[in-house]
Formats: C-alpha cells, structure tokens, sequence
C-alpha cells in the first residue's frame, strides 16, 4: 500500500515527464518549420547568414537577417537622386560579413550617388588638407 504522499510524487513525476515531452515535440516542431522554410529561402535565391563572419553589436535586439537565416534582396530608395534600388543579397553579405558593417544598417545610395559621394568627400579632405599645409608653412 502507498502512501498519498507516494502516489502524489509518482502523479507529478509522470506530469513532469508528459511536459517535458511535449516541449521536446514543440521543440521539433519548430525546427522543422525552420528547416523548411531555411530551405524554401534558399530555393529563391536568397543567401544563407554566418552569424560568427557578422561584426559584434552591443544590442540586445537580433536583425530580421540573423533571425531569418538568410539575406534577401531588399528594396530602398537612393536619397540623393530617388532612384528605386535593391540591395542584393550577395552585396548585403559582403556588407555584413567581409566589410564588416554594423548590422543594423541598410544600404541608402545608388552606386552612383556612393561613388559621386566618395569623390566629393576626396576633394573637400583635400582642399582641408593643403588649407593646413598653407597655414603651417609660413609660421615655420
């Protein structure tokens, strides 16, 4: 004969047990959801994350990219010239993982406006650049 303080134990033994299998089965369930739709991603051309390439962030937030798995081509506007654009998904993961930009940025400029914006960022350094070389000279 047990006592119902045995009977209670082996009660919440087996309720633990059937909790803990149905978390695993939730567990799995949402891993083969992943899985799939990982692969149905990458079935349209979208190009798979390497969280451990990605430059650290102090944030407690995770990008949609790292959350998603994969990069996808994501429509932007130039705010220069208003050109509509798309950032492609190969030039999202050379951003994020070789040129190693902060991960919550998205891309703003056309390659036009960039490389016009490059030049004139060149020329104005260097017009500041010989101002301090002119006001270095004479006082020496």
């Amino acid at each position: 004969m047990k006592s119902s303080k045995q009977k209670r134990g082996e009660i919440d033994a087996k309720q633990r047990k059937a909790e803990e299998w149905r978390r695993l089965q939730a567990q799995r369930a949402a891993e083969q959801r992943r899985l799939r739709e990982y692969k149905i991603a990458l079935a349209r051309g979208e190009v798979p994350v390497v969280t451990s390439e990605l430059a650290p962030s102090n944030s407690y937030s995770i990008p949609d990219f790292v959350e998603r798995g994969t990069y996808r081509p994501e429509p932007f506007v130039c705010k220069d010239c208003g050109v509509a654009e798309v950032w492609t998904p190969l030039q999202q993961k050379w951003w994020y993982e070789t040129a190693k930009g902060d991960v919550f940025t998205t891309a703003v400029r056309c390659r036009a406006c960039r490389t016009r914006e490059r030049a004139r960022k060149t020329a104005a350094r260097r017009v500041h650049l010989e101002g301090l070389a002119r006001k270095k000279s004479p006082a020496s």
